[in-house]
């Protein structure tokens, strides 16, 4: 049994191992770009002048709503706990397209979009430089590959598991030491060895949930597995803008009691449904309607406050949250007009 699990180890991995190899080197890639991002395009990133108060989010948008053709929409606005960070807009397209907004003087920075080089990188991690097909129609070779490459690696790590077992407790101490001291040819049988099981854990993870990428049928029973509940997006239409629209921005509230319940329905008019992310402040809890403070956290409201969204989900930390600005919610109602 142990040489069947040895040729598998083996002949699986001689010709799927380039593919990993290009996959993780493209992935380590993207891990850094942000960084290397904001190390050549700092001005963008970064306001010029820290103001006391940011000018009301209302009031940004409107400058941002104004530079847009009619076919892009605000999808979401990221907000930094750092003062010295620019307000992040993100767009309905192209892919990951965002403008960077000084909150301060409301000037719009410019536009933010994937350079050629981590879209070459992007490609590469996701499809092998291959082109998704218009209209999903046909085999997408590319993402194919990906996913059949990193489904085939959880089989060359389950087989190597197989392969290194001990037998004995001095077995194991020995399979999990590097000998330097012995040749080379020692030293590498060492590496692999002893490092494949350090790394194994971190190897599995990232194929595991890489593999939600490539495979529907695997993502619908990954989520299932582990209790994530996947929100399914409305449909937007064209994403036309119409004059009234443009010409109103504010955050308008409409209220509606539900009949015989303890709940209202409130609408954002004129902003379709987007959420931003703020750093949590006191009282800040799902599903609680909250204000936002000058240094960019959110609270709790109190009687006659101002308010800004509801929080649609809290950060694992409850450091940060999701606070739903435009769209249509549900919050407890007190009964009270």
């Amino acid at each position: 049994m142990k040489k069947i699990f040895e040729k598998i180890h083996l002949w699986l991995s001689v010709p799927f191992g380039l593919i990993i190899t290009l996959i993780c080197f493209s992935g380590a890639m993207l891990v850094f770009e942000d960084e290397v991002n904001e190390l050549f395009r700092h001005e963008l990133y970064y306001v010029e002048t820290v103001g006391e108060v940011p000018l009301p989010i209302e009031q940004l948008l409107e400058k941002v709503t104004a530079t847009l053709p009619d076919s892009v929409s605000v999808t979401s606005v990221s907000i930094s706990s750092d003062s010295e960070r620019a307000y992040q807009v993100n767009l309905s397209k192209p892919r990951r397209a965002s403008l960077y907004v000084d909150q301060y003087t409301g000037e719009v920075k410019g536009k933010s979009e994937r350079s050629g080089f981590f879209m070459f990188m992007f490609r590469m991690h996701r499809w092998l430089l291959d082109s998704m097909n218009p209209g999903n129609e046909g085999i997408f070779w590319g993402k194919m590959i990906v996913g059949v490459s990193t489904l085939l690696l959880v089989f060359v790590l389950i087989s190597g598991i197989v392969i290194w077992w001990p037998r004995t407790r001095k077995a194991l101490k020995n399979s999990l030491k590097i000998t330097a001291t012995k040749g080379w040819r020692r030293f590498w049988y060492d590496l692999h060895v002893a490092g494949g099981m350090y790394a194994l854990i971190f190897l599995l993870a990232m194929a595991l949930t890489g593999l939600t990428w490539s495979f529907p049928w695997y993502r619908t029973a990954f989520y299932k597995v582990f209790g994530v509940e996947v929100q399914q997006r409305a449909a937007q239409g064209h994403e036309q803008k119409s004059d009234a629209q443009k010409r109103d921005t504010k955050l308008a509230a409409h209220r509606e009691k539900k009949r015989g319940g303890n709940e209202m329905s409130i609408s954002y008019e004129g902003i379709g449904a987007w959420c931003a992310t703020f750093a949590a402040g006191t009282g800040a809890e799902e599903g609680k309607v909250v204000k936002v403070s000058a240094n960019g956290t959110v609270s709790k409201c109190a009687a006659n406050d101002g308010f800004c969204g509801v929080v649609a989900a809290m950060g694992r930390d409850g450091k940060a949250c999701s606070v739903q600005l435009g769209g249509l919610v549900r919050v407890p109602y007190s009964g009270e007009t």
